[in-house]
C-alpha cells in the first residue's frame, strides 16, 4: 500500500515538472512577444530555457536569495525580482544568442511579468491537472 502512495507521489511529481517547464516555455514565449528586449529564437529554445532557468532555480537561486537577503529585507521585498533577473542573465549567457535578454531595467518588468504569469499558470493549469 505505501509503494502505491510513494508511486502515486513520484508520477504526480514528474508530471507537475513536465508541465512546470512546458509552461515556463509558453511563458517565455509571451514575455518574448510582450518586451522588445527579450529574444527567444523558437519554441525548442523555450523548452531548453526553461529547462536551465528551472535547474538554476534548484541550484543558483537559493544562494543567490541568501546573499540578498539582507538587501531584500531593507527594501520590503522589492529587491527580490532582482534574483530573478540574475537568473535570466545567466540562462542568457548559457544559450548565448538563441535566448537573450537586453539591458537590466527592462528585465525588472520582464521578470515580475514571468513571475505573475508563473502564479497563474500554477493557479489554473498545472494545480488542476496535477490535482486529477
Amino acid at each position: 500500500m505505501i509503494e502505491k502512495v510513494y508511486a502515486y507521489k513520484s508520477k504526480s511529481l514528474i508530471l507537475e515538472m513536465i508541465l512546470d517547464i512546458v509552461c515556463y516555455a509558453l511563458i517565455l514565449m509571451m514575455a518574448s512577444s510582450v518586451f522588445n528586449n527579450i529574444y527567444v529564437e523558437n519554441v525548442w529554445y523555450a523548452l531548453l530555457a526553461s529547462i536551465v532557468i528551472s535547474l538554476l532555480n534548484l541550484t543558483i537561486k537559493p544562494f543567490l536569495i541568501y546573499i540578498t537577503l539582507p538587501l531584500t529585507i531593507i527594501t520590503l521585498g522589492i529587491f527580490y525580482p532582482v534574483v530573478n533577473i540574475i537568473v535570466l542573465k545567466l540562462a542568457s549567457i548559457l544559450l548565448s544568442s538563441h535566448f537573450v535578454i537586453k539591458g537590466w531595467f527592462t528585465p525588472f518588468f520582464i521578470a515580475i511579468f514571468i513571475s505573475i504569469m508563473k502564479i497563474l499558470f500554477e493557479i489554473f493549469i498545472i494545480k488542476p491537472i496535477v490535482e486529477r
